[in-house]
């Protein structure tokens, strides 16, 4: 099922078994769509609200970060391009305990992510058809991309491809609009209000002041979940040494346009101080220019992005368990692939764990998931943590002479990094000045402790593990020459 060989480079190739099944083209839109979500398109409005116009600065800062880690992620795929990589790495780097507790919290943390999202699919479909109970649309949703997962990665690929291309649609339509409203001759919109000056002259860029800026730093960071998702298809990427480089180098623009431009276009047509928590800033702008159906088609948007995230959440966890399986970490039975080399296994047991979801929609959907969900705001955390602290021990071992050097670094590495790490541990100190965020660190907490438990349980019963894949990653020459895509 899996094999090995040494490629050009002097480091090795491993055939995970896999059919790469996701072209150039995919990748890019997954990786693209992949950084947008509910977290933009809904979210936000609680986040102007919070900090005003100072917001566009803590995208920019939280954006820098999420560029620092991805390009880390980046470097790590390009040494090695595996599957379960946040998993893979933080085994071969950091150790087993690193890699089974960071595999299962990233397996969590989509788990938890779908169960929120086909919530939210029923509310947004109960715009329309209010009479349909949110379980209902919950579990539809479920099945149906249950089923598209299992069918191929082909499959997975083209759905995900039309999810990202109607959210990147949207949001590009709404900045072109939102210029054109913004010039005067163009004829779009109110006459008076939609001004560049609404950034600074409704109470200053910190309106609210500094401190609430700082605090809108633990909403914004989590509208970036999603990001890395682009590395979990390195195993079934087409020559994904390339693919991957060219995905991850387009972070910056992605940042620029889709959140920072996307927030300077609607800060600027109307006034921060009309925005709200709870409420679409996209609905708001849309309504105030007079777009005829402006809350059904985000609406739309929004349903979009939460099939979409939650597509993207059996398909990472799906890989992520088969990872732990190979590597001694999970039951075997997990390892197993379809005919269409599909993780089937995997994917099963996620889905059947994502339909608790279902199941506490009927019950207290208002307060049970607070705490579901409480598991991936500070397991994503932790992971991109671990993703950047993988990547400063890969340079240690290249300087030594252990391993191959990769030729995509990371810009301004180490100091770059460790000011990243430094910045992560900060956005989890602001979580204890809110009480959701507080809520979060406690459940974080538990889950952490609970797998801690877990992995010991776990060792115990295999104290031996089969070869993993990294270790043929680690017997390869001791050469430093370049990895070249």
């Amino acid at each position: 099922m899996t094999s090995t060989r040494q490629n050009g480079t002097g480091t090795a190739e491993v055939d995970e078994g896999y059919q790469r099944g996701l072209n150039s083209r995919t990748v890019q839109m997954i990786a693209i769509g992949g950084a947008i979500g509910t977290g933009l398109f809904y979210g936000s409005g609680g986040a102007i609200e919070k900090a005003g116009p100072a917001l566009l600065l803590a995208y920019a800062a939280a954006g820098l970060a999420i560029f620092i880690v991805m390009r880390s992620l980046g470097e790590l795929l390009i040494y090695r391009p595996v599957s379960g990589g946040i998993s893979e790495y933080a085994d071969e780097f950091l150790g087993r305990y690193a890699g089974f507790t960071q595999g299962w919290t990233y397996w969590a943390v989509w788990t938890t992510t779908c169960m929120a999202e086909i919530t939210v699919a029923g509310k947004y479909v109960n715009y329309w058809w209010p009479s349909i109970p949110v379980w209902v649309t919950a579990l539809v949703a479920l099945i149906v991309l249950f089923a598209a997962n299992l069918i191929s990665v082909g499959v997975f690929g083209r759905t995900e491809f039309w999810f990202s291309a109607i959210k990147v649609t949207a949001i590009l339509g709404m900045i072109v609009i939102g210029i054109g409203v913004l010039l005067p001759i163009s004829g779009l919109g109110p006459d008076v209000g939609p001004s560049v000056s609404n950034i600074w002259s409704q109470g200053g860029f910190f309106s609210t002041g500094f401190t609430n800026a700082l605090l809108s730093l633990q909403i914004v960071m989590f509208a970036y979940v999603g990001v890395e998702l682009v590395g979990v298809t390195a195993g079934e990427a087409e020559n994904p040494r390339v693919t991957l480089r060219r995905a991850i180098n387009t972070v910056p623009f992605r940042i620029g346009v889709f959140y920072i431009g996307a927030l300077l276009v609607i800060l600027s047509v109307r006034s921060w101080r009309d925005y709200q928590e709870g409420q679409s800033p996209f609905v708001a702008v849309f309504e105030y220019i007079g777009i005829p159906g402006a809350a059904g088609i985000v609406n739309f948007i929004l349903l979009t992005a939460a099939l979409s995230s939650c597509n993207s959440g059996i398909y990472s966890t799906g890989r992520m368990l088969r990872s732990l399986s190979r590597r001694g970490d999970a039951p075997k039975s997990l390892d197993k692939l379809s005919g269409r080399q599909v993780p089937v296994s995997g994917i099963v047991l996620s889905a059947v764990v994502m339909a608790i979801g279902v199941l506490v929609n009927v019950i207290d959907p208002d307060h049970a998931f607070t705490y579901i969900t409480s598991v991936s705001t500070v397991g994503i955390v932790v992971v991109w943590a671990t993703i950047i602290a993988c990547q400063m021990m890969y340079r240690r071992k290249v300087a030594a002479g252990l391993l191959p050097a990769s030729d995509y670094r990371v810009p301004g590495a180490p100091v770059t990094t460790v000011l990243t790490l430094l910045f992560l541990a900060m956005v989890l100190v602001l979580l204890f000045f809110s009480e959701n965020g507080r809520i979060a660190l406690t459940v974080g907490a538990v889950w952490f402790i609970g797998v801690t438990v877990g992995y010991f349980a776990w060792s115990r019963r295999t104290p031996t593990r089969p070869s993993p894949t990294a270790s043929t990653a680690r017997r390869a020459p001791k050469s430093r020459s370049s990895l070249t895509s």
